[in-house]
């Protein structure tokens, strides 16, 4: 199970940052507008949507009046912001979820050429002609002696 960790955060250890900057930008762009738009659509304890509807449309248009008028909606603003905030986590959690491998022998090299090190594999192998086998290893045409090849794996050819 740990291997599933490792590899969904191996995958997208780049993109938590991106994923941080656009959160910012969404509670910005998004979360303030609507935040103020709920505070001026309240009246007497009651929601009114058509009101609601025409001043987050013109909140877009002076959007420097959201900011300027914050103090007066920071209760609304912090209430709409948790709760964003958790829709937010669940679906990056439901997407770092769907990147996780589904065996932990996900994105590692089948048949690779790490059964030698240190050149040895040049003493049987070719580095630059023949028949490949894999990157910078060839089986040379032109080797005396036993040229044999086992190859362990599937050919799909229909």
């Amino acid at each position: 199970m740990n291997y599933k960790i490792e590899g969904a955060i191996k995958r997208n250890k780049n993109r938590f940052i991106v994923f941080a900057i656009i959160w910012i930008i969404m509670v910005i762009a998004i979360v303030m507008p609507i935040s103020y738009s709920q505070m001026l659509a309240t009246v007497n304890g009651e929601f009114n949507l058509g009101k609601f509807i025409e001043i987050f449309t013109s909140a877009y248009s002076d959007f420097g009046l959201v900011i300027g008028n914050f103090a007066s909606y920071v209760g609304e603003f912090f209430s709409l912001l948790w709760k964003f905030s958790i829709v937010y986590i669940v679906v990056l959690f439901i997407g770092f979820v769907r990147t996780a491998p589904k065996n932990e022998y996900s994105d590692i090299e089948q048949g690779s050429s790490d059964w030698a090190t240190g050149g040895e594999q040049y003493k049987v192998l070719s580095r630059n002609k023949g028949l490949i086998l894999a990157e910078h290893n060839y089986l040379p045409t032109d080797k005396r002696g036993n040229v044999n090849v086992l190859v362990v794996g599937r050919f799909w050819f229909w």
